[in-house]
């Protein structure tokens, strides 16, 4: 399928976090000091949508807002309990101010 728009820079000002669906899954944007991340919407500890936590842009991390699993935005690792599981990665790319997701692919 390739690259979907699924939201602008308005949408997601830097230092906050954005839950979207890009070809049927949930996706979680995230702008960390301009830089846009994106990732799956959905704690592997429990069924729980990210984008309703905390993004610390100091250490690009991601807090899930009900048991407190932390998660590198870049990556997706785990950094913290309850969750030992990482999240998807997706690839992500700027158009101007459309902000584009490959479900598909995983970022180089």
């Amino acid at each position: 399928m390739g690259f979907v728009k699924v939201a602008t820079l308005r949408e997601l000002p830097e230092g906050s976090v954005l839950g979207v669906e890009a070809e049927g899954k949930r996706v979680c944007l995230a702008n960390a000091e301009g830089e846009i991340y994106a990732f799956s919407d959905n704690c592997t500890h429990r069924d729980f949508p990210l984008s309703n936590g905390e993004l610390d842009t100091d250490d690009c991390s991601i807090t899930c807002e009900w048991h407190g699993a932390r998660f590198d935005i870049r990556t997706g690792k785990a950094l913290g309990p309850p969750a030992t599981k990482a999240v998807a990665v997706y690839a992500c790319r700027l158009d101007g101010t459309d902000i584009y997701v490959d479900v598909e692919q995983a970022p180089e």
